[in-house]
C-alpha cells in the first residue's frame, strides 16, 4: 500500500512538474515567434525611426512606420487608468474586508466578480454608448472618443482584479496584528491604513501588478472609445494604442506593414516585461 502511495505521488510530481514546464515553454515560443517576425522590420526601418519616429502612415505610396504617438498614448492611458482605478480599488477592499458587513459584502463582493466577467466589448459598448457623449457634452467637444474615454474605460476593467487580489492580502492579515494597534490604543481606521494596509502591500502591489497587465493589454474596449487616429497623445484628443494599432490593421496588411505590426507586437511585450520586472523589483525590495 505504502508502496502503490509513494508511486502515485511521484507520478503527481511528474505531472505537475510538465504543466508548469508547459507554461514556461508556451511563453519561450510567443515571446520567439514575435521577437523573429518583429525584427526584421525594425531593422529595415531604422530602430530610431521606428521607435521614435512620430507619423505612422503605413498605407501611403511612401509609407513612414513611426509609433512614438502609440508608445506614449499605451503609457498615459494605463498611468491615467490606475490614477483613477487603484486607489478606488483598494478603498473599495478595504471596506469590503474591514468595514463591511457580512450582509452588505455578501452583496457587493458577487458585484464585483461579476464586473470580472463581463466581455470587454461590453465595457467598450458602454463607453461608445454613454461615456463618449457625455464627455463630448461636458467638456463642449467635436468627439468624444479621445484618450480620456478610454482612460475611464480601463480604469473600471482594472478594478475587479485590483478588489478581489488586494481583500485576499487584506484577509491574510493576522488578526493579532489589529488587536494589538486596537490595544494600544488605535482607533478601527488607525488601525487599518496603519496596520493592516501595509502588512498587506504585496498582495496589493501582485494586484496592482495585475492591474496593469489588463490595462496595456486591452484592445477591443479601448478602440471603441479611443478614436483609433495615430495622433501624439492628448486627453480631449483621438488617440491610438500598441494593442489597437495592430488590431486595426492586421486584417489587411501585407508586406513591410504586416511585419512591422508584428514589430509593434514586440515593443508592447518588450514594455509589458519591462514593467513587470521593475514592480516586482521594487516590491522584493520594499519586502526586503
Amino acid at each position: 500500500m505504502k508502496k502503490l502511495q509513494k508511486t502515485w505521488e511521484e507520478i503527481m510530481k511528474v505531472v505537475f512538474f510538465l504543466c508548469g514546464m508547459v507554461a514556461i515553454v508556451m511563453v519561450v515560443l510567443i515571446a520567439g515567434y514575435v521577437t523573429i517576425a518583429g525584427l526584421p522590420a525594425i531593422i529595415e526601418i531604422g530602430p530610431i525611426e521606428f521607435l521614435f519616429g512620430t507619423v505612422w502612415n503605413s498605407t501611403a505610396k511612401e509609407p513612414e512606420f513611426g509609433i512614438l504617438p502609440f508608445i506614449l498614448t499605451s503609457i498615459w492611458g494605463t498611468v491615467g487608468a490606475l490614477i483613477i482605478g487603484v486607489p478606488v480599488g483598494i478603498l473599495t477592499a478595504l471596506f469590503l474586508s474591514k468595514i463591511a458587513s457580512p450582509r452588505v459584502a455578501g452583496i457587493l463582493r458577487p458585484a464585483v466578480e461579476l464586473m470580472a466577467a463581463v466581455p470587454s466589448v461590453i465595457y467598450g459598448l458602454a463607453g461608445m454608448m454613454v461615456l463618449v457623449p457625455f464627455l463630448m457634452n461636458l467638456f463642449g467637444l467635436k468627439s468624444g472618443t479621445c484618450l480620456l474615454a478610454a482612460m475611464l474605460v480601463l480604469s473600471m476593467m482594472v478594478l475587479p482584479t485590483i478588489i478581489s487580489v488586494s481583500e485576499t492580502a487584506l484577509n491574510a492579515v493576522p488578526e493579532e496584528y489589529e488587536q494589538a494597534s486596537l490595544a494600544l490604543g488605535a482607533t478601527k481606521i488607525e488601525t487599518i491604513f496603519k496596520v493592516s494596509l501595509p502588512a498587506a502591500k504585496s498582495g496589493i502591489a501582485a494586484g496592482v501588478v495585475l492591474g496593469i497587465g489588463r490595462a496595456v493589454g486591452e484592445t477591443m474596449a479601448v478602440m471603441m472609445v479611443a478614436g483609433n487616429v495615430a495622433n501624439m497623445p492628448g486627453l480631449f484628443k483621438s488617440v491610438t494604442f500598441l494593442t489597437t494599432a495592430v488590431a486595426k490593421e492586421m486584417s489587411y496588411a501585407s508586406g513591410l506593414q504586416r511585419e512591422a505590426l508584428f514589430s509593434i507586437a514586440l515593443v508592447l511585450l518588450v514594455f509589458i516585461m519591462i514593467i513587470n520586472g521593475v514592480l516586482n523589483f521594487i516590491v522584493k525590495r520594499k519586502d526586503g
